[in-house]
């Protein structure tokens, strides 16, 4: 089982189990990005992938055994009290049993319906390698109803067919989630995604052709001061040519020990300010004409603004978000109201990084 925590909010609320097809990132040189960094790509064999299924298996076995003679609350006591000393005390392998453990049962609890590829980009396997451990996933857990994975939309134009595509659905993939961030050429260049936005419309057209729902993520503020209407509009267009399933946005907050927050700390590279982010995002609602639905679903950093008591989510965190086209002017009423508030009552990005990052 995965090594790893990062995987999408929705994966998170449904408590998917965590499955590491490869490791780390096969491009890792997105300038906004920390994740892998200084880490070598590699891809995990059928067989090492097998194994982990398996022991996912006995694990889910051993705890619904448990579950049966204990029940579901005392089992996660137990589960708790599994070495009986602080995390700080435990070695590698302790570690690693409890944290596969936890995964185990809490997917158990959910249901044990859904399961997350990891880690930045499983379609990078060789189709039938992957097939394989689809079909020998689905043999093994009979109750999942949904697999999903990230992929880079280069994965999606260059590595992999139509035909790839659709076996995959065929052999049980549900879900591709690729980080689009932004429409705009120009950005994409800036913060080196490695594909641009022609790009982008294929290979998301590609997966939805190939019957696979999609989750593109765009990062409001990720075009600094000086580029925001291009990018709000542009990333409009993009979305629309695409019509993916979900469109997440995730505002960027700069990461420390990535390019990105460099420039930002030499001046090279311009915040936008809380009610310039809401007006990027009222820009690109009002372009946006697609069926979708529209998500929020980083709960820290998408707290707009705060009252004296807690944060306030402008937006609800919810992984089925905003229904569109019903639910537009829902939105735009929500940014309408964030753009009366004073601007000081909003959380600015310089502050998540001091808070959070």
């Amino acid at each position: 089982m995965s090594e790893s925590w990062i995987r999408p909010t929705s994966e998170i609320v449904s408590h998917s189990l965590l499955l590491r097809t490869t490791r780390n990132c096969p491009w890792g040189l997105c300038k906004f990005c920390e994740c892998y960094k200084k880490k070598e790509f590699e891809y995990r064999s059928v067989d090492e992938i097998k194994h982990d299924i398996d022991m996912a298996r006995e694990i889910l076995d051993q705890i619904k055994i448990l579950t049966k003679k204990l029940g579901k609350s005392r089992v996660d006591v137990e589960l708790s009290r599994l070495y009986n000393k602080p995390s700080t005390e435990l070695g590698q392998d302790e570690l690693e049993n409890l944290y596969s453990s936890r995964i185990v049962f809490n997917w158990y609890c959910s249901g044990a319906r859904s399961v997350f590829l990891q880690d930045a980009d499983s379609l990078t396997m060789h189709t039938d390698d992957l097939i394989e451990v689809l079909e020998y996933l689905k043999q093994t857990f009979p109750s999942i109803n949904r697999i999903s994975t990230y992929t880079r939309a280069r994965t999606l134009v260059e590595g992999k067919t139509l035909g790839d595509l659709k076996d995959l659905h065929e052999a049980g993939l549900s879900r591709c989630h690729v980080g689009l961030e932004s429409g705009d050429d120009q950005v994409l260049k800036r913060i080196n995604k490695g594909i641009n936005s022609v790009g982008h419309i294929i290979g998301g057209r590609k997966a939805k052709k190939a019957c696979l729902e999609l989750a593109e993520y765009v990062m409001p503020g990720i075009c600094g001061r000086d580029r925001l209407e291009e990018h709000a509009k542009r990333t409009a267009l993009v979305l629309n040519k695409i019509r993916p399933n979900f469109i997440m946005f995730r505002p960027y907050v700069p990461r420390k020990n990535t390019p990105l927050f460099e420039e930002y700390k030499k001046g090279n590279f311009q915040l936008t300010s809380p009610h310039e982010r809401l007006r990027e995002l009222k820009i690109l609602i009002n372009d946006l004409d697609t069926k979708t639905r529209v998500c929020f679903d980083q709960p820290v950093m998408n707290s707009w603004y705060t009252s004296p008591d807690h944060n306030q989510h402008l937006f609800k965190w919810d992984p089925e978000g905003y229904k569109f086209p019903d639910e537009k002017e829902k939105i735009l009423k929500l940014i309408k109201k964030g753009l009366t508030l004073d601007e000081s009552a909003h959380i600015h990005a310089k502050d998540l990084i001091k808070q959070h990052f």
